[in-house]
């Protein structure tokens, strides 16, 4: 493996890390409103809402921990690469619905007005950290993670 593959998986890996982190520690004082930003992409039965809205925050804190620390690095870009994936998913579906919201996902969310949504930034962010999450998939190993690396993975 190439020595810079492993700086580059290292900025990944803390890029896509903190912004899981940023975005379910924002979420997780405020269970109802994480809540209200699931309902306004009516998807879900309501029944749904409630424990999708108050668990997504500790999924993404514990995801983006394990991103920062280096510690089942495959395992959890996988796991951020699906939320990203749902995420892309249930933007683009809020958009073709026409759906006015808030996509909540650094907390808030929830209707807003008319010509206030930024479904586009949102996608193009997300692919974004999709990519990293399929780059750390594919090279999982790098610098200063707490697991080592594995045998047979050297820099060169």
């Amino acid at each position: 493996m190439k020595a810079w593959f492993l700086w580059v998986s290292l900025i990944a890996r803390l890029v896509l890390g903190s912004v899981m982190l940023v975005a379910g520690a924002l979420k997780v004082t405020d269970p109802e409103t994480a809540a209200q930003a699931v309902r306004a992409y009516e998807l879900l039965p309501s029944s749904l809402v409630q424990p999708v809205g108050w668990g997504l925050p500790f999924l993404e804190i514990a995801i983006g921990l394990l991103l920062i620390v280096g510690f089942g690095v495959r395992a959890s870009a996988v796991a951020a690469g699906v939320f990203m994936i749902v995420f892309i998913a249930a933007v683009s579906s809020a958009w073709a619905r026409g759906l006015s919201i808030d996509c909540g996902c650094f907390g808030g969310g929830g209707q807003v007005a008319a010509g206030q949504t930024k479904y586009l930034q949102e996608i193009l962010r997300d692919v974004g950290l999709l990519a990293l999450a399929v780059w750390l998939w594919i090279y999982p190993v790098s610098k200063f993670a707490v697991v080592s690396e594995p045998q047979g993975v050297t820099a060169s």
